[in-house]
């Protein structure tokens, strides 16, 4: 079993920074890739980025594209969102997961469903 606590999410003015990280425990995250979700009031849980379990190939839904940048500490054990240039439309609840199946895959999974473990999640709040 793999457990994930986020945190970092906050209320923060558009144009504004925040960065998320997500403390792993219990088994090894090595062979696993690393993503983060977002899911805002009456909306589906979507995808935001993933880092491929090697450690560098990284993934960005176009709505993020070079405003949010993914990393891994694979010593710490952590994984964070660095996020800037923040809009209000990023305003949701950010959820760490982790895709243990992912040594099978020739590339990086943008669906939830691959995603087997997940964080409690922290909220994100962009103000005018």
């Amino acid at each position: 079993q793999v457990q994930l606590v986020e945190s970092g999410g906050g209320l923060v003015q558009a144009g504004g920074s925040l960065r998320l990280s997500c403390v792993t425990s219990g088994r090894a995250i090595t062979g696993y890739d690393m993503g983060w979700f977002r899911q805002a009031p009456g909306k589906e849980r979507e995808f935001v980025a993933t880092i491929r379990w090697t450690g560098g190939r990284t993934y960005y839904a176009d709505s993020v594209k070079g405003r949010f940048t993914i990393s891994r500490d694979s010593a710490q054990n952590t994984v964070y969102l660095q996020m800037s240039s923040l809009k209000p439309e990023d305003t949701a609840v950010y959820y760490c997961a982790a895709d243990s199946r992912a040594i099978a895959r020739t590339t990086a999974s943008a669906r939830a469903q691959d995603y087997n473990y997940w964080g409690q999640g922290t909220q994100v709040t962009v103000s005018l």
